[in-house]
């Protein structure tokens, strides 16, 4: 593990570090070591309320609402090149939290200053004024306008701590909110680099704030009555709660849940072309990426060819240490991850599923640290749990179809709908296909996300959409006024 220097005694309040007033900690493993190496504040309800008044008063009294996205931009342009300038910290810290390999922590600065860069290109979408004739009466118009929504409450995911941070921040700065921000207990470090960051660019005090607390502490949170709007990534049953603290409040929340993604094998796909892609798709980050297309439907005419492939694939790719570069299956993020995913492989064998590659038991030479083997089922039906709940680990299912029609109804025969891709020579074929289900977003023969196009889950995968202006227009408030006048 990298030897890492770290100050946690303090949360960032109002553009400072404070010491919390709890007295208590939460503590920090590795998940490679199991070893605890780090130490945090956990926040009490008390230092919750410091932290959203700073943000009120930031919002309200020094003008961050008010200085016009334009200036905000240049501010967040500045803060993204803060930020990816402290990639490597970055992550080092966030592998040393959750056992992400080095390769893909390295990705996080970039990406984060990336989305920082798009939504300040926004200003002019946040500032637009449209005016909208009235169609049954002449001589008046309506002018459209949009209106921060205030202090957010943003909580994040131990999975890609920083990225999923960054997709909400973005927007809401660039629409002029303040935030109080919530990491997961697991991976409480990582966005102090975030803080310095802000710091060194200049960010106002009191606009970016950050709590270290447990998930009993997080209620305070969303439910402060200074608080105007929430966004979470996490599990469906969090989700849930969540969804029923804020209805109760009439707030807004934006929640990006749980996935159980299919990835349609056409007849006439190019496996060659597929095989390269099961890491990216299907199991990046360990299985640990909500939009993973866990679920494989084969056609039935190919399925022992593409069992074959997948396990092969899988079989071949490099786990361990996840410092190590040529590392692609690092461990998993926590014990209690760890032991679902150990849990759910032996749910398939006891379910009748054949284990093509991996089982229970840990994988050769890992005898330290949260492994489980990566695993292929085959003769795998949908009506299993290992196809119908999320796993969130180095877990494949390959299920056969009859037809296109019986592929489709198996995708969608699950309470998900987030991710999914389609394999075919035929791209415009397979978009056809891909429209047919009932899901948030597909890739034909890969899946990656747009910043500038909407992301965001149907049915129990979520509520609302996050990316492209459909991400910032969730901060904000419309507002009409009728006026007298010609447009």
């Amino acid at each position: 593990m990298t030897t890492l220097e770290m100050y946690t005694d303090d949360l960032f309040i109002g553009g400072d570090w404070v010491t919390s007033g709890s007295g208590t900690f939460i503590d920090v493993t590795d998940p490679a070591t199991e070893e605890i190496w780090a130490r945090v504040p956990a926040a009490d309800a008390n230092d919750i309320d410091k932290a959203v008044q700073s943000a009120h008063r930031a919002f309200h009294g020094t003008g961050w609402r008010d200085i016009g996205a334009h200036a905000r931009a240049e501010l967040m342009r500045k803060l993204a090149d803060e930020f990816e300038a402290r990639s490597e910290k970055l992550a080092n810290i966030i592998t040393s939290e959750n056992g992400s390999a080095i390769t893909e922590t390295r990705l996080a600065g970039g990406h984060g200053a990336g989305l920082l860069r798009y939504y300040a290109s926004l200003a002019d979408f946040v500032e637009l004024v449209d005016k909208r004739a009235y169609p049954d009466r002449a001589g008046h118009y309506t002018q459209v306008q949009r209106h921060p929504r205030g202090v957010c409450a943003l909580i994040a995911p131990w999975n890609y701590p920083v990225a999923l941070v960054m997709i909400k921040l973005a927007p809401a700065l660039i629409a002029g909110c303040t935030v109080v921000i919530k990491p997961a207990s697991e991976t409480p470090l990582d966005l102090r680099v975030l803080m310095e960051a802000a710091q060194a660019a200049g960010i106002p005090d009191g606009v970016i704030n950050l709590v270290t607390c447990t998930r009993h502490e997080v209620g305070h949170l969303v439910e402060h009555p200074l608080v105007s709007k929430v966004a979470f990534t996490g599990s469906t049953e969090v989700g849930r709660l969540l969804a029923e603290q804020c209805g109760r409040l009439l707030r807004p929340v934006t929640l990006e849940l749980g996935g159980k993604s299919a990835s349609i094998i056409l007849e006439d796909a190019d496996l060659s072309v597929v095989g390269p892609m099961i890491n990216r798709t299907c199991l990046r980050n360990t299985g640990q990426t909500c939009y993973n297309s866990t679920r494989i439907l084969a056609p039935r005419s190919r399925y022992d060819e593409i069992v074959e492939m997948v396990a092969s694939t899988v079989a071949a790719t490099p786990q361990g240490d996840p410092f190590d570069e040529k590392t692609v299956y690092g461990p998993s993020a926590s014990v209690k991850q760890f032991r679902t995913v150990t849990d759910y492989i032996q749910i398939g064998q006891d379910e009748g599923a054949t284990v093509a590659t991996g089982g229970t038991g840990r994988p050769d030479g890992l005898d330290r640290g949260y492994f489980a083997k990566p695993t292929v089922f085959a003769g795998v039906n949908n009506k299993m749990r290992v196809a119908q709940e999320e796993i969130f680990g180095p877990v494949l299912v390959v299920i056969p179809y009859v037809n296109e029609d019986d592929a489709v109804s198996i995708a969608n025969d699950s309470p998900y709908g987030l991710g999914g891709t389609i394999f075919t020579s035929d791209p415009d074929h397979g978009a056809e296909v891909a429209s047919r289900v009932e899901t948030g977003s597909m890739g034909i023969n890969f899946y990656g996300s747009n910043l500038a196009a909407p992301f965001g889950g149907w049915k129990d995968s979520g509520i609302g959409m996050e990316y492209g202006p459909e991400g910032v227009a969730a901060y904000t408030r419309l507002q009409s006024v009728h006026r007298q006048g010609e447009v």
